[in-house]
């Protein structure tokens, strides 16, 4: 089994990387971040790393508990709309083995209910 920070710097990756992508292709920003996505990152990762229940999901976005505020969750709702589908053309393997992990927790969730 995966340890608790192991899963939190895997999730910061992957959301760093999503919000790189975005800034990038939406904000046209070459090198890192604008101060938007910088503020959105920094963000995520604070709640990653607060989240009480690392230990039993893989990534945020199989959480039943939300605990971004509404308007940071709109902002990375729209992240993950955007570089979501555009993840498998930038990092193959990292979206790859997320949608595999994603699947299989979402498939351990339903399967406890």
């Amino acid at each position: 089994m995966k340890t608790a920070e192991y899963k939190r710097e895997k999730e910061k990756r992957i959301v760093g990387e999503m919000i790189k992508l975005y800034c990038k292709k939406q904000h046209k920003v070459k090198n890192g971040l604008c101060p938007e996505c910088q503020a959105l990152k920094e963000y995520a990762e604070l709640r990653s790393d607060k989240c009480p229940f690392m230990e039993n999901k893989t990534f945020c976005s199989n959480c039943k508990v939300h605990c971004y505020k509404a308007e940071m969750r709109e902002k990375i709702r729209q992240v993950m709309r955007f570089s979501g589908p555009r993840m498998i053309f930038h990092h193959p393997v990292m979206a790859t083995n997320h949608l595999v992990e994603s699947k299989k927790e979402k498939r351990k969730m339903e399967a406890e209910l």
